[in-house]
């Protein structure tokens, strides 16, 4: 089937607000959408669906069984698949009017800006506090508008950020509101997350980008919004424009934009997983895993999640190597940290870069 726009977008085109005109501003978009996973794939189909002309996506992970239950336009057979791949095809399949791209590799201080070069809307869909604070400093120094998003349990996040006003001035950013990168916030892997908060603020998200785009209602500039699924409430708090592009330019030359808690692991505290193979049948050593439903490429002795991780309550044997592993080396080197703590002569090693690393 072949449909036509007036087909496709009847409904949308209904509304006096957007008509033809807002319609054919949405068709001369370009967005780039920066994560796949559970907030990255609903916007980016619902923005295709919308009639976004083009959408490039970002995305160097691959789908897990774990993403399943809230990254809903993946399927069991999109398992280990490249997730920017896998939904750049479902896109294809149902936005004729909609030209997808990928890029299945991580957006990095390296190749930042070529990637928002040419679009007019970035949309961070991102679970990183490093590759959120990295597109928000490029988006800044760029003149760039970026639409963000978070999760944290059961809250989620929405802003517009770096908005030209009347006066020719931009609109608060990130770093308005938290003007340092937090070192100590878990990630979803760790406190985990609810499926509808996860599709909520991805919707919130979507909707912002459909604002900027026809210029309809009001986006949230120089406000973050805060949701909470379980009281169903939410609450905006201003923020005041003050971190400048000056002050950014120059964070830019110095920061990394790397994980900080990897930047501060201990080596002697890892294991290379090409070492850790050469070791597999060892009788005297233990693997742990640390978190649950991980999809391991060996066995494990012991899997107890990093939430009920007590090294007192652990029995451990001093002849003995013992491994933590999790999804990307961040869970199990906190493992690692806390058995070392308690005992500091005991052989206790966290898999470099996870699962994730391991080929």
């Amino acid at each position: 089937m072949k449909p036509t726009k007036n087909q496709l977008f009847k409904r949308q085109l209904t509304l006096p607000e957007i008509g033809e005109t807002g319609q054919q501003k949405l068709q001369n978009a370009v967005v780039l959408v920066v994560g796949c996973g559970g907030l990255g794939s609903p916007i980016a189909v619902y923005l295709a669906a919308s009639g976004i002309g083009k959408i490039h996506l970002v995305d160097f992970d691959t789908v897990d069984v774990s993403n399943l239950h809230r990254q809903v336009f993946y399927s069991l057979e999109d398992v280990g698949k490249p997730k920017a791949e896998v939904l750049s095809a479902f896109i294809k399949k149902r936005a004729p009017f909609t030209e997808v791209s990928f890029t299945n590799k991580p957006i990095t201080k390296n190749n930042v800006f070529e990637l928002i070069e040419n679009v007019d809307i970035i949309v961070d869909g991102t679970d990183s506090l490093p590759i959120k604070y990295l597109l928000n400093d490029a988006c800044v120094i760029k003149k760039k508008p970026l639409v963000y998003g978070s999760l944290y349990k059961f809250d989620g996040y929405v802003a517009t950020f770096n908005i030209v006003q009347k006066d020719g001035s931009y609109s608060a950013n990130l770093r308005d509101a938290f003007p340092e990168m937090a070192t100590d916030i878990p990630n979803c892997e760790e406190t985990g997350t609810l499926n509808s908060i996860v599709g909520i603020i991805a919707t919130h998200q979507v909707n912002e980008v459909l604002k900027l785009i026809t210029g309809i209602g009001e986006p949230l500039t120089n406000q973050l919004l805060v949701y909470n699924s379980l009281q169903n409430t939410q609450l905006k708090m201003k923020l005041k424009p003050k971190v400048l592009k000056d002050k950014i330019t120059k964070i830019f030359k110095v920061q990394t934009y790397a994980d900080a808690v990897c930047n501060n692991q201990n080596i002697d505290w890892q294991i290379a997983p090409k070492d850790l193979k050469a070791k597999l049948g060892d009788k005297n050593l233990e693997i742990i895993a640390v978190l649950n439903n991980l999809k391991l490429p060996f066995e494990v002795q012991q899997t107890i999640p990093i939430s009920k991780f007590d090294a007192a309550k652990i029995e451990v044997n001093f002849n003995k190597t013992y491994v933590m592993v999790c999804q990307k080396g961040l869970n199990s080197y906190k493992a690692t940290e806390r058995l070392k703590k308690k005992y500091p002569a005991l052989k206790v090693l966290s898999l470099t870069g996870g699962i994730s690393s391991y080929k």
